[in-house]
């Protein structure tokens, strides 16, 4: 059996978990079978027994278009030099909309079955529609068009499943849910302290973690107005860079002056993308990792630090309340939302004030916090291994071919 994969990122241009979830999935299945990757790049090699092809992205070939159009014409034209190469494959799976259109025209032209894992969707992104204007149009038709064309829907959690049925009409045994993995032999806790060194982070002191995109979904605002109510003695450190929108970094920039006006010390940001192995260390020496997403399908950023013993403190929103379990690898923040864009919290500084004081709590009971860490960890080694989830693809492929 052979499977193609079509996907925006895969590394070294990865930067999101979708990105992270191919990487892994595709070394994995390689085990078993055979494994083509085609991406958004220039990559060409072979690695782990994976057939990698990336395409080039973003020729200026729509210079003169607006900018916020250009983006989704972009990857139109992306998908289809996707499909300049013969297809040479028994299924083709793709992972977001990035990469929707060229499993459409494979399913099409090759009538070989489309698998769709749902990574996210664009109803529950509305605030996507800053950063592409009317090509959230475009992104929204070409999701639900190749979600009507699947022949199997994989959702990363039973929360991704249920919403999915409530914006799609899609029979519901044509939906199966497979989580997120993690390699816990890669994300394990770390003595290295280079990382941290290099931005002057003392890993002596309490850290507050936070690992992701400048992006309304993750929340990360609300995480930057909560400073103000942490404990004062900590650094809080923000890995955040890749802004969806010069609006939304403006805000951040704005957050994080604010904070830094009202004398906290502390806080680091570091706007460029971490190695891995970095980050390894980042997550090994956090005391709290804070997960603020105001939508998550999954979130396997809270699987990589759990992996690296830490506890977490997430919004209770989507795929995380599968992933965290409360008040037992870490502590849920209830989350009210309001179900029109930008999907924003009801009282934002209440789920800020709540943020803060789930935070306290764990940096305030070092017991609670090594208990935490430690079912963390072992949870991931119990429940999200690639093994285990490559064998569950494997299965469906099977049903297919």
């Amino acid at each position: 059996m052979k499977v193609m994969f079509l996907t925006r990122e895969y590394p070294p241009y990865v930067y999101g978990g979708a990105g992270v979830h191919v990487e892994y999935l595709a070394a994995e299945l390689a085990k078993v079978m055979h494994v083509e990757v085609r991406c958004f790049g220039d990559q060409d090699t072979v690695k782990n027994n994976v057939r990698i092809k990336g395409f080039p992205f973003g020729k200026n070939s729509f210079a003169h278009v607006d900018k916020k159009l250009s983006g989704a014409l972009d990857t139109f034209e992306t998908n289809l030099q996707t499909m300049s190469e013969q297809v040479d494959a028994d299924l083709v799976h793709v992972h977001t909309w990035y990469a929707h259109l060229g499993g459409i025209l494979a399913k099409t032209l090759y009538g070989i079955p489309l698998i769709h894992t749902v990574h996210s969707l664009e109803p529950l992104r509305p605030w996507k529609r800053e950063q592409l204007g009317c090509g959230y149009d475009m992104s929204s038709w070409i999701e639900r068009t190749s979600l009507g064309l699947a022949d199997a829907v994989i959702a990363v959690s039973q929360g991704t499943k249920n919403d999915i049925l409530e914006h799609f009409d899609i029979d519901p045994a044509k939906i199966t849910v497979i989580y997120n993995g993690i390699n816990t032999e890669q994300y394990s806790p770390t003595s290295e302290t280079s990382a941290l060194e290099k931005y002057g982070i003392d890993p002596a002191k309490p850290i507050v973690l936070f690992v992701g995109r400048i992006t309304r979904q993750k929340g990360i605002v609300h995480l930057v107005n909560a400073i103000k109510y942490i404990n004062s003695d900590v650094q809080v450190v923000l890995c955040a860079g890749a802004p969806d929108t010069p609006e939304v970094f403006a805000e951040m920039e704005a957050s994080v002056k604010q904070v830094r006006k009202g004398g906290f010390k502390n806080l680091f940001w570091i706007q460029e993308m971490l190695t891995k192995e970095e980050a390894i260390q980042m997550y090994s020496h956090a005391t709290v990792f804070c997960c603020p997403s105001i939508y998550e399908p999954f979130g396997i950023i809270n699987l990589e630090a759990m992996a690296c013993r830490t506890p977490v403190v997430a919004s209770a929103v989507g795929g995380i309340k599968e992933v965290v379990v409360d008040g037992v690898t870490g502590i849920l923040v209830p989350l009210d939302q309001l179900h029109v864009a930008p999907f924003e919290p009801v009282n934002p500084d209440v789920f800020s004030r709540d943020l803060a004081v789930a935070i306290n709590k764990v940096l305030d009971d070092p017991v609670l916090a090594d208990s935490m860490a430690a079912a963390g960890q072992q949870r991931t080694h119990d429940v999200f291994s690639w093994t285990s989830i490559a064998q569950q693809t494997k299965a469906l492929y099977r049903t297919l071919v």
